[in-house]
Order: structure tokens, then sequence, then C-alpha cells
């Protein structure tokens, strides 16, 4: 997996991650959905949600388990500050 979004260095607008590939970085650091979520007192399904539709909060701890900041995985739901667009499309 190539941690640069797609069509960044050919100058085109940056897309989301594909949710494989989320759940590939977060299994090569040991990391499932389901252990996240509980971990931070989360239902075991909610991680997985954020994959599908924005929730900053959930974003943040999927990004902070994978090393990279929410933004690099879901460039569509972050305006160029970092800050959560109020209705990012997915």
């Amino acid at each position: 997996m190539n941690t640069m979004n797609d069509h960044e260095s050919d100058g085109q607008t940056p897309t989301d991650w594909h949710p494989a590939d989320v759940l590939a970085a977060l299994k090569k650091r040991g990391h499932s959905l389901a252990g996240l979520s509980v971990a931070n007192g989360y239902h075991p399904t909610a991680a997985g949600k954020a994959l599908k539709q924005s929730w900053p909060a959930m974003e943040r701890l999927l990004a902070d388990a994978i090393g990279v900041p929410p933004m690099a995985i879901w460039p569509s739901r972050y305006d160029g500050e970092g800050n959560p667009r109020r209705h990012a499309k997915t």
C-alpha cells in the first residue's frame, strides 16, 4: 500500500484510502476495527462505520493507530487545515 494518496503526485485532488487499505494498515500494526472500538469505549462495530461515513472522533482513533493524520486517509472529509468538513461525502 502506498501511503501517498492517489493522484497526489500528479497535482490532482487526492482520494480517500480504500477501506481495505485502512484495514490492512491496521492489521499490519496489530490492530482490528473491533479491538480499537472496544478499547476506546465504543460498540465493537463503531470503527467500521467510520470507514463509510464521517465520524471525526473515530477517524482520529483509526488514524492514530495507523500513524498518519486523519486527513491523509480521508482528504475528502477534511479541509486544508486538517479540520473536519461539516457535511463530508464519502
